[in-house]
């Protein structure tokens, strides 16, 4: 069946019924007319049921609605009851609320508004207070107390945000405390400039004191609360004009004071300066060094402070992050408890029921209050009563409780609003300890372009080893105090030193071989007597101190010269060229003391001077070279021999020179110590050279007589006499010269030439050892011949063993 369906509409009864039956039955057969009689009698049977079945349905029905119909007049009754009782209530409640409550409401109501009318004076105080900031802040920026202002500054746009936002009075005080925090920005960026340049450019006495050091701790406060983290770039330019300032002052003064220099003719400093002897330039360096050693130890101190107040900062930071996360905790543990008060004040039960702490009875009581009032009380009554009574009163304590308070009061400028994160504060301190760095590298360079404007004309290279070895030491020691205060190394000054120490090696070096190589020019090779200083000086080396001498008294000075050196017991015969070449060395050992710096440079140097004396002797001496550059007739066993001895001594100090050089080397440069070794066996091959240059001569001159000899009367026959004269005078002219051992040695090996040579000669007359009367001569001239021998000094006990010249029979 459609939802719309109703028999009202024609067209709905008509489908249901179809009357067309009816309209048609005289027109149609009996058929349609019986149809509709049919079709009557179905609904008047219809009708019929639906009348049975509501009649069966009253029947069922008729009990209770005659049971309702009864009880309605009872429940009449009952409602008038009610209404009479409810009305009575009511004016029972009436008056008791007229008698109880009325007044004690009124109490609550007059709290209420007597507290509105607290907080509306306290913030009417508050926007007074608010009215005096600017010239608060006035007042304080002119005693400097940036931090103050920017204190209440900050504090009074919080107020003008929480408590006072929305007042009309006060729409443009926060835009103006924002220009006047520009303006404050403006003027602690120029006050510091004014600080640095004060602190700076002080009077550079031996005093290291901070000027005004709360006054700096303010101004640093201050910057850093305004996140201005790049100011200690205004001192570091500071610092740059400054240094340029204290040379620029120091020579002005020590130009002053020098009459020789005319300044009206001599305009510019750098040519005064240029016009200083030593002593005058030295002593100029010397006071430029002495100044800047107190202006760093001055800006040591100044970046002391400021990273300490940084640190300061940094420390605070952390307390508060622990004190956050110890409230985080403890709020956390709160919140659980505010929630069941919560909870039993929702269910309607006094929170005095759930707690019985003295504390909690007041919000009790003012929850009750507050659901009991009536709806006709003030709306702002019940607003007021959730907000806090004063909240200026309640930020300020905040902004008290954050400051703790120190010896020094440094630590109560710090406020919680100081937002720096950690890594700020700590790149912050690095580039403040890194500024002091500069300060030494800007010391440093200045130093630099000082002394090369001095060397320009080539002056420091002409200084004397003694006046150079002051000038290193001075720098020295000023590397070292800067590094000592700065803490890092500073290589401008050190790297000027080094170059201007390596001219200076090199100066030293081609001196020293010129000199060298003219002595050995014009040496003649005879021995020379040893003064008594050159004695002292290899005495203090036999003493362990590689030094030279200090200058003796007269008395001293009137010692008579000896004949030989004395080393460690040995006497050696020298010439005059290896006495200065002794001191020359010795002043390359003591030039490496007084300058470590050039140690890798002398030694290469030195090793180069000992090669040169070994090679240009060589030359001179077994190269015969003397002929033509002294004029020499000859070179005599005598010249080879003191040649030999020379070489010797040289060799003895070699050891000493390299463990004197060893001792100042660096683990990773005694590779350079072979240098030494080689030396050493140079020495030693031209040693065994010349030994045997003097064998060659003897075993030419025993080629020569012997060639000749024969076996006759007289004995001892002429060669051998000749041979024996030949002997001797080489004996004279090198035991003297010689130690005992060597000349031993010598004749040793000589001998073993002439019996080589006699041998064969020997062999070449068919002398045998038969016993026969030639063998009876050979043997009269061998026992002249070792008669002769043994009896020369030194040699007596000579094993010549001269059954060697017979030959052995097989």
């Amino acid at each position: 069946m459609k939802p719309d369906f109703a028999l009202e509409d024609s067209l709905t009864f008509n489908a249901v019924l179809p009357w067309s039956h009816f309209s048609t039955a005289g027109g149609k057969g009996n058929r349609d007319a019986a149809s509709s009689k049919l079709l009557q009698e179905k609904l008047s049977h219809y009708l019929d049921i639906v009348e049975v079945n509501i009649a069966h349905q009253i029947s069922l029905r008729s009990e209770a609605f005659f049971h309702a119909m009864t009880s309605q007049h009872e429940l009449q009754d009952y409602l008038r009851k009610t209404s009479q009782a409810v009305k009575l209530l009511r004016e029972k409640i009436s008056k008791i609320d007229k008698v109880m409550c009325e007044g004690s409401l009124r109490v609550l109501r007059l709290s209420l508004t007597r507290n509105n009318c607290i907080k509306a004076y306290n913030k009417l105080k508050l926007m007074a207070t608010v009215h005096q900031t600017q010239p608060t802040v006035q007042l304080l920026l002119s005693t400097s107390e940036f931090v103050g202002a920017l204190d209440l500054i900050a504090t009074t746009q919080e107020v003008l945000q929480q408590e006072l936002q929305g007042i009309h009075s006060f729409r443009h005080l926060g835009s103006q405390l924002c220009e006047l925090e520009k303006l404050i920005d403006k003027m602690m960026i120029a006050e510091f400039s004014t600080y640095a340049r004060n602190d700076l450019n002080r009077p550079l006495e031996d005093d290291c004191q901070i000027l005004e050091e709360e006054r700096l701790v303010s101004l640093v406060f201050g910057l850093l609360k305004q996140r201005k983290l790049n100011f200690y770039e205004i001192y570091g330019d500071e610092m740059i004009i400054t240094a340029k300032n204290i040379i620029k002052q120091c020579v002005v003064n020590t130009v002053s004071q020098i009459e020789e220099i005319d300044t009206e003719v001599v305009v510019k400093l750098a040519d005064q300066m240029r016009m200083m002897n030593f002593p005058q330039w030295f002593d100029l360096l010397k006071n430029i060094f002495s100044k800047f050693t107190i202006f760093l130890k001055r800006i040591k101190a100044t970046l002391n402070t400021i990273r300490s107040v940084v640190f300061l900062v940094l420390d605070k930071n952390q307390k508060t992050r622990d004190l956050e996360d110890t409230l985080q905790k403890n709020s956390a543990k709160d919140s659980t408890v505010d929630t069941e008060v919560a909870y039993l004040t929702h269910e309607g039960m006094f929170i005095s029921d759930a707690f019985s702490e003295g504390d909690l009875l007041p919000v009790a009581a003012d929850t009750t209050s507050q659901r009991n009032t009536s709806p006709n009380s003030e709306p702002c009554s019940s607003d007021s009563v959730s907000e806090p009574e004063c909240t200026t009163d309640s930020s300020s304590s905040k902004e008290q409780t954050s400051s703790s308070v120190t010896p020094g009061g440094v630590e109560m400028m710090i406020s919680d609003d100081m937002k720096l994160t950690d890594l700020e504060l700590v790149r912050l301190a690095n580039n403040i300890q890194e500024l002091l760095y500069n300060a030494s590298d800007i010391c440093h360079d200045r130093s630099v372009k000082f002394l090369m404007a001095r060397a320009k004309d080539g002056f420091l290279e002409k200084l004397n080893s003694n006046e150079f070895v002051a000038l290193s030491r001075l720098m020295e020691g000023f590397i070292l105090d800067t590094e000592q205060i700065c803490g890092r190394k500073s290589m401008s000054l050190r790297g000027a030193l080094q170059s201007q120490a390596n001219r200076f090696v090199n100066r030293f070096h081609e001196e020293r071989k010129t000199k060298l190589s003219l002595l050995l020019d014009n040496e003649r090779w005879k021995q020379a007597e040893v003064p008594a200083e050159f004695q002292d000086l290899v005495d203090s080396v036999s003493d362990g101190r590689i030094s030279l001498p200090e200058k003796k008294t007269a008395a001293t000075e009137e010692r008579k010269p000896a004949e030989f050196l004395i080393v460690e017991g040995q006497k050696y015969a020298t010439v005059g060229t290896v006495l200065l070449l002794i001191r020359i060395i010795l002043e390359y050992c003591q030039c490496v003391d007084n300058i470590p710096s050039i140690t890798t440079d002398m030694l290469t140097r030195l090793s180069d001077l000992l090669k040169y004396f070994n090679s240009r002797s060589c030359q001179l001496v077994l190269g015969a070279g003397a002929l033509q550059v002294v004029g020499l007739k000859t070179i005599t066993t005598k010249n080879l021999a003191l040649s030999s001895r020379c070489l010797q001594l040289i060799v003895h100090y070699i050891p000493i020179i390299r463990a004197h050089f060893e001792a100042r080397l660096q683990p990773k440069q005694f590779s350079m110590l072979r240098h030494f070794d080689h030396i050493t066996k140079d020495y030693h091959d031209h040693i065994a050279e010349i030994s045997a240059k003097l064998v060659a001569i003897m075993d030419s001159l025993f080629d020569k007589l012997l060639s000749k000899y024969e076996v006759k009367a007289p004995v001892p026959s002429a060669c051998f006499r000749n041979i024996c004269k030949q002997m001797a005078k080489m004996h004279e002219a090198i035991y003297d010269l010689l130690p005992e051992e060597q000349t031993q040695m010598l004749f040793l090996r000589i001998n073993a030439s002439y019996k080589l040579h006699l041998k064969r000669q020997l062999a070449h007359l068919n002398v045998v050892n038969d016993g026969g009367p030639l063998n009876g001569l050979v043997t009269s001239d061998v026992a002249f011949y070792t008669g002769n021998l043994q009896a020369l000094k030194g040699l007596n006990n000579l094993d010549l063993n001269m059954a060697e010249i017979w030959e052995q029979k097989r």
